[in-house]
């Protein structure tokens, strides 16, 4: 059987160690820290003080979680855990699928295809491809 490495105490005493990171288009920090055992996340955020580098975050409603999984603030945490701080969407992901998919249903004139007007079909020399 092998040993999840997450199980086995990283720091002495009772104490584990963990991450907490954030990162925004131009800086990424990792802060770590030693807590004691039974911390939550809510409780490790707070003690980081990532919100002295990083004044936008607010802390009491940005979303978190630990290893690119949401999580709830009051997770007990476990040795080596990594508390990520997400920032909102700029933009909602399915809305950008849409609307690219949108411009790709028309075909392009110029690349030897048809184009179709609503009426008349032409090919890429601008000639009529109705007899």
């Amino acid at each position: 059987m092998v040993a999840d490495s997450r199980e086995a105490p990283a720091a002495e005493g009772g104490m584990i160690r963990v991450e907490v990171a954030y990162a925004c288009p131009d800086r990424q920090v990792i802060l770590p820290l030693v807590v004691p055992e039974g911390t939550t996340v809510d409780t490790a955020l707070r003690q980081s003080e990532i919100e002295t580098q990083f004044p936008e975050i607010d802390l009491e409603n940005v979303k978190v979680g630990i290893f690119g999984k949401i999580t709830r603030r009051d997770t007990v945490l476990r040795p080596r855990d990594r508390i990520e701080i997400y920032r909102p969407l700029i933009a909602d992901p399915k809305e950008v699928r849409r609307q690219r998919a949108g411009k790709g249903r028309k075909k392009k004139p110029g690349k030897g295809g048809t184009e179709t007007d609503g009426e008349n079909t032409k090919d890429a020399t601008g000639e009529s491809a109705e007899e």
